[in-house]
Formats: C-alpha cells, structure tokens, sequence
C-alpha cells in the first residue's frame, strides 16, 4: 500500500491504495466520497466523470496513483460554497435531467466540461457530447434541457417538459 495524496474539491486529502487501486474506487473507498459512482467497470457508461486538473476523465480508467498530486473535482465540488446546489446540478432538478439518479454525477461532471469549452452548445452538440454518458431512465431529452439552461439557453422551444 501507498499514499497517495491529491487536493479533491479545493481540500488537500490522502489515503491509502494498492498500486491497482482505481481512482473512482480510492474517491469512494479511502476518501469517503460516494458521489462519484462505479458503473460499469469497463469505461462505457461515464459514471465516473471527474475532473482531473481540469480535464473530464473517467475515473474508472484511471489509477490513484496515477493522480497523485493532482486537482481533483468530483460532483460533491460543484456545490456553491454555501452547499446550495450548484447551477449545473439546479438546472437537472429544475428540468428532471435525471430518473433514478445514477448517471447524474457523470452527466453533471460532463456538462461542465462541456460548457467550459462550450458555453452555449447547440442541441446536437450536447448529444454527441454526452455520448459517452449512457442514462438508461430518460431518453436524454430532459438532460439536454438541462443543459441547456444551465448554458442559459432559452429550452422553451424543446418538446419535452420539466416534472412538477
């Protein structure tokens, strides 16, 4: 076993891990951070999405070690300071861009990355985007609207409606 060391979420932290440790399972099993969830352990469902110095990977592909001494955002991080959900995170609830929950941390991570790069991204270009997110309850238009909003998008025009 080794330390492995890496600031998650603006916060210096350390654990444990054998050198096959995967990064998705030191968060979660070391770090007591569970938001980021363990899918499909082959890298298909996007599940997983961190960011690693700024970049969106999957942390199921990823070892501890390998980050170590790394900037780490999971979505506990998208919080606002205050703990309020965060703009990305308001804009699926407000627009049920989730079901049973699941793929949202990976849906979540992802749309960050993608507006970072992409502030106002069409709808198609969400979509393709998020192709390596698989959500198996909404058909994706709901996230799409998501999104959207959360890019400020007007989503008055898009077919399908928030729950109440």
């Amino acid at each position: 076993m080794s330390k492995v060391t890496i600031t998650v979420n603006g916060r210096e932290m350390s654990g444990e891990a054998e050198g096959r440790t995967l990064l998705v399972s030191f968060l979660r099993e070391a770090l007591g951070l569970t938001g980021t969830h363990v899918g499909c352990d082959t890298s298909q469902c996007g599940a997983c999405v961190v960011h690693v110095d700024g970049k969106a990977v999957k942390s199921c592909t990823m070892l501890a070690m390998e980050a170590e001494g790394a900037e780490v955002t999971t979505v506990e991080g998208m919080a606002d300071a205050d703990g309020s959900l965060g703009v990305i995170q308001q804009a699926f609830q407000d627009h049920h861009g989730l079901q049973c929950g699941f793929c949202t941390p990976g849906m979540v991570m992802s749309t960050a990355a993608l507006l970072k790069d992409n502030p106002t991204p069409s709808e198609a270009e969400i979509r393709a985007y998020l192709d390596g997110n698989i959500c198996r309850c909404t058909g994706y238009h709901n996230i799409v609207r998501a999104v959207m909003a959360a890019s400020g998008q007007d989503v008055s025009g898009l077919g399908v409606v928030a729950a109440e």
